[in-house]
This record gives structure tokens, C-alpha cells and sequence, in this order.
């Protein structure tokens, strides 16, 4: 291993995220660096070995053969030493990292981590925004927040919380709704990347898709809610992502109904690595927070996936 006394582990590592990612751009989102950063990386590790590792075109990096047979041993190679740098904090009863989508945590996790944080002060937390799946029997992520249908086969998986879905619109837009069949009359703000569509609502009363408008489109669900506070449209919410906005006025339900899709939230861990009263403790509270915060209506429920 004595050639590696001649290569920066910081080099090499920045090499092999450019290559797996495709872009500098990518590359330096993930490791918390500049743009330029990283450019300066591949630039000094090319020097070290002699060789060229990308070839420079119109803003891109296409990677030359070099890189195309070092990039499956450096991926290998840094999965290892991940691996082993998590080995050091398993186990641990002051440190919890959690694995949580983007939406969940901007607009509930953050909102009511401090719960948790008051009740437990000797555990701190750090939250890994992400919808990449991560196998917490070998990264250093203890507890993973998620949607689905389940079983996850090879994991410990606990059901947490149904996921219900209901109508959302600002105050103004709300006051031309009367019954279920005016949501017709208004835009719709659609997110392609949803999980159900807006059957599971309108077959509760008889209505079909076909009276729906068009209306704006984003790839964000935290967009989607921010143009129905804006009165662009009427989004089909659920309940983590828009229950601080109905409380809070900024967006009004019309109706109380609030089906279930089929999907839960569930917390996931691995199977091999060790129960500790920190992660413990974050389930607990978890389901109880999530239970307490939904504050469902009289008619939410009544009807099931």
C-alpha cells in the first residue's frame, strides 16, 4: 500500500464522487465543497498520478479510461471506510442520525425535533435530508423516516402512522367551495411525483378525475403547498406536510374527510445493529408526536384504504 503514500485521500475521494455522480456540481453537494473545490481536487490528484482522469468539453467532465477502471475499486474502497467510521458510533447513547425525506423534515420534523430535544437533552440529533434509500446495517444512519406500503424485508420496520391525504386551498379560494364537486371549478396544483392521485379523495363522493382543471405543476410537495397558500390552485395535501399550514390559517381544508392512501410513515433500522435507549427513545416519541400533532377532524377517518 506504499503507492498510496503518494495520492491524497481527499483527492481520490473527490475523484471517485465526480466519476459515480456525473457533474462537479453533484459532486461538490455532496461533499460540502465548492464547485471550484473540487475542480482543484481533480486537477492536483491528475498531477500526482501522471494520467488524465477526465477530459475537459464544453463544461463537462467525460472521464477517460483511467477513471472508468479506478471508479468501481474507489467506490468499493470508500463503502468500506464508511463503513468502518459508522462502526465507531453504533451503539452510542448520545448521538442519533436520521435518515429522512426532504418534505418530511422542512415541514415537520424541524418543526417539532425540539419536542424531543427538550425531553431527551443528553441526545443529539443529526438529520441526513435525502430520498436515496440507505441501509442502516452499513452506513453510520441509525434510524430511517419513510413512506411505503411495506414489509421491508432484512430490516426492523415499526408502523407509525397511516398516511391520509385531504384537499387544501388559501382562505379566498375556499369560500367558492361548497360541496366536492366545486374543486372542479378551480385550478388544481399537481405534483407528478405523488404517490396517489386524487381518486383517493374524489371516490369518496362519487366524483371522477375528469372534472378536475389543469392547473400549475411542481416537483416539490413543499411548492405545491406554498402555491396553494399563494391561491394559485387546490392541492391534494396530506397530513405531515400541511397540518402546521391549517392550523395556522394559512390554508383552509373544506371538507373533513381524510382518506387513507395505502402508505405509512415507518421507522426503519437495521438488523444487525444495536437497540439502544436513544434510538428507543426517538421511536417512542415519534409515534406519540406524530399521533398528537395530526389533529384529525371529526370525519377524517372514517373512511380506510
Amino acid at each position: 500500500m506504499k503507492n498510496l503514500n503518494l495520492i491524497h485521500l481527499s483527492g481520490l475521494r473527490t475523484v471517485e464522487a465526480v466519476a459515480r455522480l456525473g457533474s462537479l456540481k453533484k459532486a461538490a453537494e455532496e461533499l460540502g465543497v465548492t464547485v471550484g473545490a473540487v475542480s482543484q481536487q481533480v486537477q492536483k490528484t491528475e498531477a500526482q498520478l501522471g494520467v488524465q482522469l477526465f477530459e475537459r468539453q464544453n463544461r463537462a467532465l467525460l472521464p477517460t479510461v483511467h477513471v472508468l477502471a479506478m471508479q468501481p475499486h474507489l467506490t468499493a474502497a470508500m463503502s468500506s471506510l464508511s463503513t468502518a467510521i459508522a462502526t465507531t458510533q453504533r451503539g452510542r447513547e448520545d448521538a442519533l442520525t436520521i435518515s429522512v425525506a426532504p418534505v418530511f423534515a422542512g415541514k415537520w420534523l424541524v418543526w417539532h425535533l425540539k419536542n424531543f430535544s427538550k425531553t431527551h437533552p443528553g441526545v443529539r440529533v443529526r438529520v441526513e435530508a435525502t430520498v436515496d434509500l440507505v441501509d442502516p446495517d452499513t452506513s453510520d444512519v441509525d434510524l430511517c423516516i419513510r413512506v411505503g406500503k411495506g414489509p421491508y424485508p432484512g430490516l426492523n420496520a415499526e408502523r407509525l402512522l397511516e398516511q391520509r391525504v385531504f384537499p387544501v386551498c388559501s382562505p379566498a379560494l375556499a369560500d367558492q367551495i361548497r360541496e366536492p364537486k366545486d374543486i372542479g371549478k378551480l385550478p388544481i396544483i399537481r405534483d407528478p411525483g405523488q404517490m396517489f392521485s386524487w381518486r383517493t379523495w374524489l371516490d369518496l363522493f362519487g366524483l371522477d378525475e375528469s372534472i378536475l382543471q389543469d392547473g400549475p405543476t411542481f416537483s416539490d410537495g413543499s411548492l405545491c403547498l406554498d402555491a396553494a397558500i399563494a391561491g394559485h390552485g387546490v392541492f391534494l395535501a396530506w397530513e405531515t406536510l400541511a397540518v402546521y399550514a391549517v392550523k395556522s390559517g394559512q390554508v383552509v381544508s373544506p371538507f373533513p374527510e381524510r382518506p387513507a392512501t395505502g402508505h405509512a410513515y415507518w421507522l426503519i433500522s437495521g438488523k444487525n445493529a444495536p437497540r439502544t435507549r436513544a434510538k428507543q427513545a426517538f421511536g417512542d416519541w415519534l409515534k406519540q408526536e406524530l399521533q398528537a400533532s395530526i389533529g384529525r377532524p371529526k370525519g377524517a377517518d372514517s373512511v380506510e384504504a
